[in-house]
């Protein structure tokens, strides 16, 4: 998914409502491999409730079910690459 995917401004999450922020995971792009190699390799991110959402061959997977509450340490790494991008 493109980061200036107009789709992006429409998205919601599922649960609260409020807006999600594309996350792209470098290590799963360029092939490492380790505990989340099975994860995608692109995500959208509700920093408020800590919960990510999987893209699955392009297509934003929203059912409240589909999505992972996240540790507060993933939080933190997520939350520094949300930073990182709107610089």
């Amino acid at each position: 998914m493109n980061p200036d995917d107009p789709l992006l401004q429409i998205l919601a999450c599922p649960l609260d409502k409020g807006p999600l922020h594309l996350v792209v995971h470098e290590e799963e792009r360029l092939g490492h491999s380790g505990a989340d190699a099975a994860r995608a390799p692109e995500s959208l991110y509700n920093p408020r409730l800590h919960r990510r959402y999987p893209i699955v061959d392009g297509i934003p997977q929203l059912l409240p079910s589909s999505g992972e509450q996240v540790t507060e340490d993933e939080h933190v790494k997520l939350s520094a690459l949300l930073r990182k991008s709107d610089s």
